[in-house]
């Protein structure tokens, strides 16, 4: 993988739309590619954290449409893994655990089916990307700065922030990897965790999330966006495939079938809706 970069340069005129976790759901990425549409954000102002590859049935053809979409994409762990031909999807999962053996499952199915090309892509995809836009200067990356499959969610200090946002020498973070939405003001920046297109946030809801980041006079309004698509469809390519197994009960349910990554807080948070405030970030002085 490619260690940083600087090529995303998005237009100061538009939004941008930034989502994580595809998790070779097909249909809710061809939902999030409509919704762009819809919306007029061009590919020059679309981000992808990371996980394109994952838990449902239609990794290549996943890969394809997002590669043919031309948006950003960062490098997550399981692009680093399947890429490479390991052993195992590398998110960090505790060896044993519920998770680590459900894993192993869809990413035995992955592997052998992401064409040559693809993986190819997927080797050249960068480990962090760093850009401008509103005058703020943003790093992008999957888990945390030093680790891409290290977990960060809400519950966890704000100092352990605050850390790799001076270590990343920018105002805003935008992460991905854990699987859930949120945003934290820090005193000496932000983390911003769009969430998921591929799988629910353990909140009881079908429906997955994004995130906008829209320009005012003063301010950088980020906010979380529903995203609904036809699951149904997903189920029934997991079934097909042989992957009946409890995630593909989940893209219906909303809920995790293992919580072993979660913290305290938001195992304590399974089944209850989210809800997300708007957070304004003043435009740095002199922006466009």
């Amino acid at each position: 993988m490619t260690p940083i970069s600087s090529y995303f340069e998005p237009n100061e005129a538009h939004p941008l739309l930034i989502f994580g976790g595809p998790y070779s759901n097909l249909q809710a990425t061809m939902r999030m590619q409509a919704v762009a549409a819809e919306l007029e954000i061009p590919a020059t102002n679309i981000l992808c954290t990371g996980d394109l590859v994952a838990y449902c049935a239609q990794p290549d053809e996943t890969v394809e449409l997002i590669k043919n979409w031309n948006i950003t994409v960062v490098a997550g762990n399981c692009e680093e893994s399947v890429a490479n031909g390991s052993d195992d999807c590398g998110c960090g999962f505790i060896e044993g655990s519920s998770c680590d053996l459900l894993s192993s499952q869809w990413y035995n199915y992955t592997l052998p089916r992401v064409s040559p090309p693809n993986k190819d892509w997927m080797k050249q995809l960068p480990d962090q990307i760093r850009f401008s836009y509103g005058g703020r200067r943003f790093t992008a990356i999957h888990g945390g700065t030093d680790s891409n499959n290290r977990f960060v969610f809400a519950s966890d200090s704000k100092e352990e922030k605050q850390q790799q946002i001076t270590a990343s020498n920018s105002d805003i973070i935008l992460a991905g990897h854990c699987g859930m939405p949120f945003g934290q003001i820090t005193e000496y920046g932000y983390w911003l965790n769009a969430g998921v297109i591929g799988m629910p946030a353990n909140d009881a809801s079908a429906l997955t999330w994004y995130m906008l980041i829209s320009q005012t006079d003063d301010d950088l309004v980020c906010s979380w966006h529903r995203l609904g698509y036809d699951h149904p469809e997903t189920a029934t390519q997991m079934q097909q495939a042989g992957l009946s197994n409890d995630y593909m009960k989940a893209l219906s349910s909303g809920l995790w079938p293992s919580l072993d990554v979660l913290p305290e807080f938001e195992k304590a948070q399974t089944g209850k809706p989210l809800s997300l405030p708007d957070i304004n970030i003043p435009r740095a002085a002199g922006a466009i």
